[in-house]
C-alpha cells in the first residue's frame, strides 16, 4: 500500500524550477568544503511530529487523521506507520531518522509488555532499513508524557518511579543498539523543578547524574559506541529545567564527569526560549568542543511557547552556519527536522513541502556561509580585531606567561578607542543572502 500515491520522487531541479515537488537548493551530492551537502547536514525525519503528531493543541482536538493509525492492534499500527515513515522518507530522500521509544509503537501495560511491542516493531523496522539504507541517527525515551513522570523521571523523589524510567530506557537503549543507532538523546523533559518549596534541587541533580551514568555504563558494555546527546531546554513543561541552556549543560556534563561521552543537541526553538540566539548556543557548546547535533526548527516571536514549526529564516541559518563551519562541523550527529506542521495544515502532501522548504532553506544558508568565508574579508576583520593578543606582551598574557602585577605595570594613557564595526559585519553577511 502507497500512503503517498500522488507524491512522486523528489529530485533536484534548480533554483529556477516552479515544480513544488522539487529541490531547488539542495543538491545532496554537491560538494562544499571538501563534503557533500548529505555529510554536511545527515539530515533526520523526526517519528513523532512526522507520523503521529495529529494537530491537536490545548483548545482543540486533531486536525489530521493518518491513514497508517487506524488498525486496532498496536503493533499492526506501528507496522504501518513505518510502511508510510520509509515511503516518505524514500521519496524525499533522507537517509536518516529519529524516534523516541513511544512514536514507534504505543506504552504497553507492564514494562514487559512494552519490550515485546518494542522488539515486534523492531523487527519490522529493521527489514525497511535494509532495504533502504535509511539508517537511524539517533534514539530516545519518552520520559515525560506517562502520568507516572509528572514530577520527573530520573529525578523524581519516588524512587519507584526512577526504577521504571530505568526499564524504558534499558529498553529504548536496547533497540537504538539493535537498529544500528549512531548516537542517543536525553532530552530533559519534565527533568527539573515547578516548585523549590517542595524540591530537594541537589539531590535531584546528584541523581540525574548518576542515571546517566548508568545508562552511559550499561549502553557501552552492550557495545555502542556511539554519543550520548543532552538537548537543552529552560522550561515547559517544567517552570526550570536542569538542562537550561548549553553552558548549565556543559558544567552539569563536566561536574558530574560525563563530558568524555555526551555532547549537545542544539534546538533553534529551545535556544530562543531560554533568551539566546540559535547560534549563541551552537557557540558555546563548539567552545567546549560539544557541538554534537541539531533540532531543525523554530519558534513564533509572538509567542513565548515552544511551536517548533519548520525553519525559514534565512538569515538566522547563515548565521548558525558560520559557527559550525567554523568549528568543523557537527561531531556524531546531523540535523533533525523536529518541527511539526501547523494544526490548519492537513494534507499528507503537506509534510512534503515543509521538508522540501527545510532542506533547501539550510543547503542556501550552507552555500551562503561558505561564500563569506571563502570570499569575504569578515574572518581577516575578526582576526584583526584581537590582532593585539598575537605578539608581543598580548601574546604573553594570552600564554598565560604574565602575572597580575606585570600585566598591570603595562597600563599605560588611556587605550585607543576601536571600533567594532557591526554594522560592517552585518552588512557583509547580507550581501550574500
Amino acid at each position: 500500500m502507497s500512503y503517498f500515491p500522488a507524491v512522486p520522487q523528489i529530485p533536484f531541479e534548480g533554483p529556477e524550477t516552479d515544480n513544488p515537488f522539487a529541490f531547488r537548493h539542495y543538491e545532496k551530492t554537491q560538494t562544499v568544503r571538501g563534503r557533500t551537502m548529505a555529510e554536511h547536514f545527515k539530515f533526520a525525519c523526526a517519528y513523532w511530529h512526522t507520523f503521529t503528531n495529529g494537530g491537536g493543541d490545548p483548545f482543540g482536538g486533531p486536525t489530521r487523521v493518518y491513514p497508517w493509525d487506524r488498525k486496532p492492534d498496536p503493533v499492526d499500527r506501528a507496522r504501518d506507520k513505518a510502511d508510510a515513515a520509509f515511503e516518505f522518507m524514500t521519496k524525499l530522500g533522507l537517509d536518516w531518522f529519529c524516534f523516541h521509544d513511544r512514536d514507534l509503537v504505543d506504552e504497553g501495560t507492564t514494562p514487559a509488555e512494552s519490550e515485546r511491542l518494542l522488539a515486534a516493531t523492531a523487527d519490522h523496522v529493521s527489514e525497511h532499513m535494509a532495504d533502504t539504507g535509511i539508517g537511524l541517527l539517533w534514539g530516545t525515551a519518552n520520559l515525560f508524557s506517562h502520568p507516572r513522570y509528572m514530577n520527573g523521571a530520573a529525578t523524581n523523589p519516588d524512587f519507584a518511579v526512577v526504577a521504571h524510567a530505568a526499564a524504558q530506557v534499558q529498553q529504548a537503549l536496547d533497540v537504538t543498539i539493535r537498529l544500528g543507532g549512531e548516537n542517543y538523546v536525553f532530552w530533559g523533559g519534565r527533568e527539573g523543578y515547578m516548585s523549590l518549596l517542595n524540591t530537594d534541587m541537589k539531590r535531584e541533580l546528584d541523581n540525574l547524574g548518576r542515571f546517566l551514568g548508568l545508562a552511559r555504563d550499561y549502553a557501552r558494555a552492550q557495545g555502542f559506541t556511539g554519543t550520548f546527546f543532552i538537548e537543552p531546554k529552560p522550561c515547559e513543561p517544567s517552570k526550570h529545567q536542569y538542562d537550561y541552556d548549553a553552558a548549565t549543560v556543559v558544567g552539569f556534563l563536566r561536574h558530574y564527569g560525563l563530558a568524555d561521552d555526551f555532547k549537545l543537541n542544539i534546538e533553534v526553538n529551545h535556544a530562543t526560549l531560554s533568551g539566546h540566539t540559535f547560534e549563541h548556543e551552537l557557540q558555546v557548546a563548539a567552545d567546549a568542543g560539544m557541538l554534537g547535533s541539531i533540532d531543525a526548527n523554530r519558534g513564533d516571536y509572538q509567542n513565548g511557547w515552544d511551536t517548533d514549526q519548520f525553519p525559514n529564516n534565512l538569515h538566522e541559518l547563515t548565521e548558525a552556519m558560520l559557527v559550525i563551519l567554523r568549528a568543523g562541523g557537527l561531531q556524531g550527529g546531523g540535523v533533525n527536522f523536529d518541527a511539526k506542521l501547523r494544526r490548519n495544515s492537513t494534507d499528507l502532501e503537506d509534510l512534503f513541502h515543509a521538508h522540501i522548504g527545510g532542506m533547501d532553506l539550510f543547503a542556501r544558508a550552507l552555500l551562503a556561509a561558505d561564500r563569506i568565508l571563502e570570499e569575504s574579508p569578515i574572518e581577516a576583520m575578526r582576526q584583526e580585531r584581537y590582532a593585539s593578543f598575537d605578539a608581543g606582551s598580548g601574546a604573553a598574557f594570552a600564554r598565560g606567561k604574565l602575572s597580575l602585577s606585570e600585566l598591570a605595570a603595562l597600563a599605560a594613557g588611556e587605550p585607543e578607542m576601536r571600533s567594532g564595526k557591526q554594522e560592517l559585519f552585518e552588512n557583509l553577511v547580507n550581501r550574500y543572502l
